[in-house]
């Protein structure tokens, strides 16, 4: 199975920036449609952003819009999430996938996700 690997969380305050970074353990990520996704406590999974294979054509959910920024290495085989004006509501564990449909189903299986949380 094709595991993602998410990595560049952290603990930042608010207004501040990271960015993660996610490949993939045994297949190359330039062959899909890549996003992020986040998990809150409590809260389910969420969709974030997503980039085409081509890295020409992003999206994003409207909480993040403005702030974020999906981008794609294809040959480092990596794809990135620039988070800037972090806000506490922000705070989730990120994780990588490739999204597919409407509902942006997962491809693959989840990794381990990386930490971000934002203090106030």
């Amino acid at each position: 199975q094709v595991h993602m690997v998410e990595s560049g969380g952290g603990l930042v305050q608010a207004g501040g920036s990271l960015r993660l970074s996610c490949a993939a353990s045994r297949r190359t990520l330039s062959e899909y449609k890549m996003g992020w996704f986040r998990q809150a406590p409590g809260k389910e999974r969420e969709f974030v952003a997503s980039i085409s294979m081509s890295g020409i054509t992003t999206n994003y959910a409207d909480s993040v819009k403005g702030r974020f920024t999906v981008s794609r290495d294809n040959a480092k085989d990596i794809v990135y999430l620039q988070m800037n004006s972090l806000k506490p509501d922000d705070t989730a564990v990120y994780y990588c996938n490739g999204p597919v449909g409407e509902r942006n189903a997962p491809r693959f299986s989840w990794g381990q996700g990386t930490q971000v949380t934002v203090s106030s």
